[in-house]
């Protein structure tokens, strides 16, 4: 069983910066890819920013040159770097973890969400 603890969100600016961090607990952190989803009001979950477990990463189309999303192995955390932000970035964040993240498969594991608010 893997446990995931997002930290790190709030309200921001536009255009300000955010970093989220995901600790993670149990399972086989190292063997896993990892993955930030956001959900707004009204709309589905999306995938943000996914990293696999040899250090690939790939991005939604709207968060592309804003996001950065990063992982160390000996903390068994992973981080999202949210620069440039936008009201419409506005959401809950949720971390997740599994072998396969794919805009289309979720991992299996979830962290509780945090919520980011860009507003003046």
């Amino acid at each position: 069983q893997v446990q995931l603890v997002e930290s790190g969100g709030g309200l921001v600016q536009p255009g300000g910066s955010l970093r989220l961090s995901c600790a993670a607990s149990g399972g086989a952190f190292n063997l896993f890819a990892m993955g930030w989803y956001r959900q707004a009001p009204g709309k589905q979950r999306e995938l943000v920013a996914v990293i696999t477990n040899s250090g690939d990463t790939n991005y939604a189309d709207s968060v592309k040159g804003r996001f950065t999303i990063s992982r160390d192995k000996a903390k068994k955390a992973v981080y999202l770097q949210m620069n440039s932000l936008k009201p419409e970035y506005t959401a809950v964040y949720y971390c997740n973890a599994g072998l396969t993240i794919t805009a289309t498969m979720n991992g299996r594991y979830w962290g509780q969400g945090t919520q980011v608010t860009v507003s003046s």
